[in-house]
């Protein structure tokens, strides 16, 4: 919590949200701890002291060392707390919060605020340092070191910052001077890549060329097969239609043997009631015929009746025997054993 122009009391925090989280990211890049959450904001310390009217609006000066040192402690406390709330931290050179507190400390070597605003933004631009470092841009890295150490002449991390800034600019070089190819020896590396090429090419080519040869052969073997399969189906399907054809021929050759069959002349029927017509093969319009084998008992009567040939079969088999059943003849002086076929006719 800190005071505002007015005395009133206010939060503080969310004003430098996002200078913290910026401060996190870069310690989770750099490989260094994110500097601690500032126990004040920069400036708040100087206005609470002094009362001074707020200028964070106020637009930050755009100008070289020697013009930053025109201006007065109030318009450098403003301009490095608006440089500060819209992170410009340590850059761009001339216009960062960095710059303008260590000026004002300069100025005033007693501003508290000043103070603890570098010393919070210290482990920030270490961090900044060794980033520009680590993608080679060396002479940011070098203007950093510099800001480090007019902030804290005896900071540690100053002795490592300037060996390995040194370190990797050397290193740098050398890998550039090693990189660096004559005209002639890079015509030699692109005429033996070329060669290179070249036969992989022939080789990716002859390869292609036996692969294709390969899969003719492999389809043809593939279609001679399907061939052979094909003759084998059609010569199992005309067997089989053969042998259906040729049972067919005997069960009509049976039937009309069944059906011709004269009856016999000692057998004269007295009732012979028509069998029902089972109402679902009547509902599907389906005919048929059975076959029915029975005795005629010397009174007349019928018994053993059972079914030789039904077309279809368990269609009218029961109606047919039931119905065989209830016929009557005249009395014969033997029993007697006959056959009469049953016929359905749904249309009749």
């Amino acid at each position: 919590m800190s005071g505002n122009e007015n005395g009133a009391v206010g939060p503080r925090w969310p004003r430098y949200a996002g200078t913290l989280a910026l401060a996190i990211m870069l310690g989770a890049c750099g490989g260094e701890q994110p500097a601690p959450e500032p126990s004040a904001a920069p400036g708040d310390a100087a206005q609470e002291a002094d009362g001074a009217a707020p200028a964070a609006q106020q637009e930050p000066p755009q100008q070289d060392d020697d013009a930053m040192s025109a201006l007065s402690v109030d318009e450098l406390r403003a301009a490095a707390r608006q440089a500060y709330a819209e992170s410009r931290l340590y850059a761009p050179p001339g216009d960062n919060a960095f710059e303008y507190y260590l000026a004002l400390r300069e100025r005033a070597p007693g501003d508290a605020a000043a103070s603890s605003a570098l010393t919070d933004l210290l482990p920030m631009t270490v961090i900044a340092t060794e980033q520009s470092r680590d993608r080679e841009d060396y002479e940011e890295a070098r203007r950093l070191q510099r800001l480090i150490e007019r902030a804290s002449p005896e900071h540690p991390a100053l002795p490592r910052l300037a060996t390995t800034i040194e370190e990797a600019e050397q290193a740098t070089a050398r890998r550039i001077e090693q990189q660096q190819l004559t005209a002639e020896q890079e015509a030699e590396r692109q005429r033996a890549l070329e060669a290179e090429r070249q036969r992989q090419q022939q080789e990716a080519q002859a390869e292609a060329a036996r692969l294709a040869e390969e899969q003719a052969e492999q389809e043809e073997a593939e279609r001679l097969a399907a061939e052979q399969r094909a003759a084998e189906r059609e010569e199992a399907e005309r067997l089989a239609a053969e042998r259906r054809e040729a049972e067919e021929r005997a069960a009509r050759e049976r039937q009309a043997a069944a059906a011709a069959e004269p009856a016999t002349p000692d057998l004269r029927a007295i009732s012979t009631p028509a069998p029902r017509y089972p109402p679902e093969a009547l509902r599907a319009g389906q005919g048929g015929e059975v076959l029915v084998e029975f005795t005629v008992n010397p009174d007349g009567s019928v018994a053993n009746a059972r079914v030789v040939r039904a077309d279809p079969p368990r269609v009218f088999d029961r109606e047919a025997v039931a119905a065989v059943r209830r016929w009557r003849f005249e009395p014969v002086g033997d029993p007697v054993t006959t056959r009469r076929v049953i016929g359905f006719n749904p249309g009749g």
